[in-house]
């Protein structure tokens, strides 16, 4: 997902979470700010201009900066390393074209341009590779931040919806996925790079990959008229994610049902006999679509940026079986709202959405900041 809002008219340009979603971050016309995401506390903030740009290093210091260019000193050109105890610029790296995204994880820092992807050691920031692209003017990308499974994520082609894996830390081309028929509009990664989620410009249909065999484990249908994808996350998870949440033009939130309740259809179908000759990968388009709508989370076109923070599942203490999943989701819209809502999915596949607190961005106010 790019980080960049498609339209300068509203207060946010850019927004973030970092890679725990412990944090995030907001890029505004003024600057950019730095909230605790658990509390909603503003953590940090610097007035010195237009951001397109904003993403932290997990808790750390250390956040990678791009100006809007609405300013000489900040060029959309110009990578800063900034350090927010000092508040001062660590190191620059200077481009001929526009920056387009930015991902980092404790041993590499990626940057997206138009028609390449830079690879650097983070440490030293000696560049590592250089990635010959397709044109890609939205700066998609997915990177997860997993050290064992460091997969950058970028379109492989204009003309339909095919997305290039690359490893990161060994530095070499993974697999090639052809996904969709049109071309790509949103893609994640889940934290550990086990899967990866794409929606094409279409917008009607969301796809979930397993990234080592390039195989198909999911299709659902998000609806029947065409919506612009605006954001794709899955739930924090070692193993399958339970949930994939994604974001629309329509305003709405759609939340997928992934581990827990198609772990049960699954369990069922694998006895029968249709279940013990077809496999997964196949059997996976006869799977219902556990698929739930909050509708009117924005207002119809405005952008909006989803994550689920945290899961927990619930067991019936008599037998202990797990009978519910709880999802802590988190969303910013680029009108100016940060909104967390809790969603429990029960074993009868039935979504509860309530809203737990809801505040305007741009009205918090730095108030004993704590260190990051």
């Amino acid at each position: 997902m790019a980080n960049q809002s498609s339209s300068s008219s509203y207060p946010i340009l850019c927004a973030s979470f970092n890679q725990d979603s412990s944090c995030f971050a907001v890029g505004t016309k003024d600057g950019f700010k730095v909230f605790d995401s658990n509390t909603g506390r503003l953590c940090y903030e610097r007035a010195i201009g237009a951001f397109a740009i904003v993403e932290m290093l997990f808790s750390s210091s250390l956040l990678a900066i791009v100006g809007a260019g609405e300013e000489p000193s900040l060029s959309p050109r110009r990578l800063c390393l900034f350090n927010t105890t000092s508040g001062t610029a660590l190191r620059e790296l200077n481009f001929l074209t526009s920056i387009l995204a930015v991902r980092m994880n404790r041993k590499r820092l990626v940057v997206i341009l138009q028609d390449k992807a830079y690879v650097y050691d983070i440490n030293s920031l000696a560049i590592l590779d250089t990635i010959d692209t397709v044109s890609n003017i939205k700066g998609l990308c997915a990177f997860s931040p997993s050290l064992d499974g460091c997969y950058l994520a970028l379109p492989a082609s204009i003309s339909k919806g095919s997305v290039l894996l690359y490893n990161v830390m060994d530095l070499h081309l993974h697999c090639e996925i052809d996904a969709h028929r049109a071309p790509l509009a949103a893609i994640a990664l889940s934290s550990n790079g086990t899967y990866i989620a794409t929606a094409s410009e279409q917008g009607t249909i969301i796809r979930v990959h397993l990234v080592s065999e390039a195989t198909k484990s999911y299709s659902f249908r998000r609806g029947t008229y065409p919506s612009t994808i605006f954001s794709l996350s899955f739930a924090p998870s070692m193993q399958l994610p339970d949930i994939l949440v994604g974001t629309s033009s329509s305003g709405s939130v759609h939340a997928f049902s992934l581990g827990f309740s198609n772990y049960q259809s699954r369990s069922k179908r694998s006895g029968s006999f249709l279940g013990s000759i077809i496999p997964d990968s196949v059997t996976d388009a006869l799977d219902p679509a556990y698929h739930d709508v909050l509708h009117n989370v924005a207002p119809a076109g405005v952008k909006s940026y989803a994550v689920i923070r945290k899961v927990e599942k619930v067991a019936d203490t008599s037998t202990s079986e797990i009978v519910a999943c709880r999802a802590t989701i988190s969303i910013i819209t680029y009108n100016g709202y940060f909104q967390e809502y809790n969603l429990s999915i029960n074993n009868q596949n039935e979504f509860l959405w309530s809203l737990e607190r809801e505040f305007k961005l741009l009205n918090v106010i730095l108030d004993d900041a704590i260190s990051l």
